[in-house]
């Protein structure tokens, strides 16, 4: 062999994490000559799976209170403040019931099995560039954050070695062992078709459709902004009209008459639209709105605070509620989209705020525009 290529053999062997710490398998011990078996110690060090059953976890306790401060520090640059997903990044919130749509949203609520699965892979694998340096108990912390925004534990819940296995998510019961040693699924039990299978062949999906976390396309984002600059025309054309018929009144039934209804700023309510791209991840509008992470916004101006039948409000908009008198006005909204953690403490919202006053001026007037 010539010296380049025992050279390269030799940076190879080195190059192998079992030969440079000394440490390999019994068989490759025997074949090369190198190493020794690893210790149970040196396999414990990188046995840190964890079951289902909670098999391999490490003691410790994490509170959700605790987990959403580490999630913000270490997860929401790439994951969002409410587990929207940030560019390309994984959902990880939401898409209750979205399963068997057309473009499912797959989280930790929707679609994940096991807690386990959630617990493993953040103490494995994160936070992106720094994984493992978290502790046990600020995995349990944040586990227990991402349970809660998922509505599957509520805002003071401690998860812990203990109760682990108490946890269950919502999509459990549809997995299943995978049974391919004892027998096939019926979809492959068939000979398959080899030669002139079909008459025709035609696309009948693309990956755009069926990606389970999709961006927003320009066509939806052309279409809301085209609803909303009508729903601002429409206003236009009513205000006008309700102005040519208190001319033709005479002056004593015209003062008698209920005012007219406010006139939108279109210019606003175009900013507003650009502007609720940020709520959009938790928030629908429109005539199919659905509540997502959050509820839908539809007529949400004189509303009275956690009013949508069959969504999970935090306890303290339901004590809000409670104590009686709270809507949903301009000056309330305003309060709430600059701050919202100091606005309603403890409330389920992670969003920090909107900082530019402008900013929540236009998206009032939009959440106008679809409250009239």
């Amino acid at each position: 062999m010539s010296k380049f290529l025992k050279a390269i053999v030799a940076v190879s062997l080195l190059s192998s994490p079992l030969i440079v710490s000394g440490i390999a398998t019994e068989a490759q011990a025997e074949k090369l000559g190198l190493g020794r078996p690893a210790t149970a110690d040196e396999v414990k060090a990188w046995d840190i799976d964890v079951r289902p059953d909670g098999l391999g976890l490490p003691e410790g306790r994490g509170n959700v209170e605790d987990g959403e401060e580490l999630f913000i520090d270490n997860c929401a640059a790439c994951h969002g403040d409410f587990g929207e997903g940030v560019d390309r990044w994984p959902v990880l919130s939401g898409g209750h019931d979205s399963l068997e749509d057309d473009r499912p949203v797959k989280t930790i609520g929707s679609y994940w099995p096991y807690v386990s699965t959630v617990y493993d892979y953040i103490n494995r694998a994160m936070p992106f560039g720094a994984a493992q340096t978290l502790e046990p108990d600020q995995v349990y912390a944040i586990t227990a954050y991402l349970l809660n925004m998922n509505d599957v534990v509520d805002d003071d819940f401690e998860l812990s070695h203990e109760n682990f296995a108490d946890v269950k998510l919502e999509n459990e019961d549809n997995f299943f062992m995978d049974d391919r040693a004892d027998g096939e699924l019926k979809e492959f039990a068939t000979e398959p078709c080899m030669t002139n299978c079909k008459d025709s062949v035609a696309i009948t999906k693309r990956a755009a459709i069926i990606d389970v976390t999709p961006e927003e396309t320009a066509a939806s984002e052309a279409d809301s902004e085209a609803k909303a600059e009508a729903a601002a025309e429409e206003m236009k054309a009513v205000t006008a009209d309700a102005s040519d018929a208190e001319e033709s009144k005479p002056v004593e039934e015209a003062v008698s008459a209920a005012p007219a209804p406010a006139v939108l700023d279109e210019a606003l309510v175009k900013s507003g639209l650009k502007v609720f791209k940020k709520c959009k991840a938790c928030h629908q509008v429109g005539d199919k709105a659905k509540n997502k992470v959050g509820p839908v916004l539809n007529d949400i101006f004189g509303r009275e605070i956690a009013s949508i039948d069959g969504f999970k409000y935090s306890k303290a908009f339901a004590a809000k509620k409670e104590e009686g008198g709270f809507v949903w006005d301009e000056e309330n909204i305003s309060g709430y989209l600059t701050k919202p953690k100091k606005f309603i403490p403890k409330n389920k919202m992670a969003f920090v705020g909107l900082k530019k006053e402008k900013d929540i001026k236009a998206i009032i007037e939009y959440l106008k525009s679809i409250s009239q």
